[in-house]
């Protein structure tokens, strides 16, 4: 087939598939084709849609390639679904940025650092499936270590945790509603078990006073 069929292809899978999908997942269902032709293919499409007037784009998250509506479509999309978008607590997003610079880490860890009972909203932010148990440590104990999960990186448009900003960018750019300058995610998409690799080098937290955001998941 030709490089164009194949093209032809890949957007079809990825149009019907409603979660990210790994050029290793795409090679285990095009096994007729070459990893370099599938990487090719997507890097076509890439730019197919990012230099086309269209009102999808296919970007690189969680590890995987997915269809998205265009981040400045967001408010019409929001009118269609009637939902106003995930919003954080002041205290949820403290909790959440420093798990996402300093994991693996304990729950004592994060109080420590945030200086207050951090239980509560954890709790929240695993039921959210945005953090996700990674074991135990090591030391008289045993508490539980805990990590970003790939809804994290989906629901902030984040190829890998490399892609994380740094904490005077978290500071300064972190808008009310997550999804304002986010691709809407596609209708219909189910929560995935599945967890992303933890970086293995990460920036120290500073302060993160100057964080603020609307209230919905309490702290």
């Amino acid at each position: 087939m030709s490089g164009k069929s194949l093209k032809g292809i890949v957007e079809s899978i990825l149009f019907v598939h409603d979660q990210p999908l790994t050029l290793d997942r795409l090679a285990g269902i095009l096994e007729e084709y070459d990893r370099a032709d599938l990487r090719a293919a997507l890097d076509e499409l890439i730019e197919d849609y990012d230099t086309a007037e269209r009102g999808i784009v296919l970007i690189q998250v969680a590890g995987g390639y997915q269809l998205r509506s265009r981040p400045e479509h967001g408010d019409y999309i929001r009118r269609l679904n009637k939902t106003k978008g995930v919003k954080f607590s002041q205290s949820a997003l403290e909790t959440l940025a420093i798990v996402a610079y300093r994991q693996p880490i304990t729950r004592a860890e994060v109080e420590y650092l945030r200086g207050v009972d951090s239980g509560g909203v954890m709790k929240s932010l695993l039921e959210k499936k945005l953090l996700r148990i990674m074991g135990k440590k090591d030391v008289p104990g045993k508490p539980l270590i805990y990590g970003t999960s790939r809804e994290f990186l989906e629901l902030f448009g984040l190829k890998d945790l490399n892609q994380l900003p740094s904490l005077k960018e978290i500071q300064e750019l972190v808008p009310p509603d997550p999804f304002a300058d986010q691709p809407a995610l596609p209708l219909g998409s189910a929560v995935t078990t599945d967890s992303a690799p933890v970086a293995d080098s990460v920036p120290p937290v500073e302060s993160l006073d100057s964080i603020d955001s609307p209230e919905s998941i309490e702290g």
